[in-house]
């Protein structure tokens, strides 16, 4: 039985896109059968980070509405085996996405998964009502910058009301040049700010922003610092 990993952030800019789509593309390469779901309705992305925009018909609302099944939504990811996605409505959808809805198709997924990442818009609202009962872990990806530090402790503090248990957090975009000079908030002050574990620093670097324009997952480029870290990240988010 699959497992469901949720992955959120307090505000948008973070790179909780790009480090949803690395986390798949991570698992899948270890041969884990992985689904990516898009939830940012209206503001979707993540088919341009797999580079998969063209081939996109079907989304999670036609799912769930009922114009399709889940098998013409999911699509498997150019170069990889075990890896697929389902793409958000491409325009704010009024069809209606209950966390019951949510929880089914999760379960009919996790039959054929072993984990299903499911990609949340930023911040605090519907979506994140709707994914958080669904999710066995919950992954918060931020920033050491001072409002995007503030917006993830909110978030964790909703997810906690919500329910959720088993959170870690990711601090993406790190520059340690800037948190030598104490310009930044530095590691030590994040993790006194939150409740659950960090379990993993990612540094900034131009080509993590070039791979998600090319369309191509960064781990994809083998025996790099950034495929070694994104693997101990991923160990210690399913261990």
């Amino acid at each position: 039985m699959g497992k469901v990993i949720l992955v959120s952030s307090g505000k948008g800019g973070t790179g909780k896109t790009m480090f949803s789509v690395n986390l798949g593309a991570t698992l899948a390469k270890y041969g884990n059968r992985v689904m990516l779901i898009d939830m940012d309705m209206g503001l979707r992305n993540m088919d341009i980070y797999l580079g998969m925009e063209n081939k996109v018909i079907y989304n999670i609302m036609d799912v769930i509405s009922g114009v399709c099944r889940i098998k013409k939504a999911m699509l498997r990811v150019d170069g990889f085996e075990t890896l697929y996605f389902m793409a958000a409505s491409p325009r704010k959808d009024e069809r209606d996405l209950t966390p019951l809805h949510m929880e089914v198709l999760c379960s009919k997924l996790k039959k054929y998964f072993d984990y299903i990442i499911i990609d949340c818009p930023a911040g605090i609202g519907d979506m994140i009502d709707v994914a958080v009962g669904a999710a066995d872990k919950t992954v918060i990806v931020t920033e050491p910058e001072v409002a995007s530090l503030r917006d993830a402790d909110a978030t964790e503090r909703y997810l906690r009301e919500k329910g959720a248990t088993d959170i870690c957090v990711v601090i993406n975009k790190v520059k340690i040049e800037l948190m030598k000079a104490d310009l930044v908030p530095s590691v030590s002050e994040i993790l006194e700010m939150f409740k659950s574990p960090v379990i993993g620093l990612i540094q900034y670097d131009e080509n993590i922003h070039i791979s998600t324009n090319k369309g191509i997952p960064i781990v994809c480029k083998k025996d790099t610092y950034i495929e070694h870290n994104f693997i101990d990240i991923a160990v210690r988010i399913i261990k």
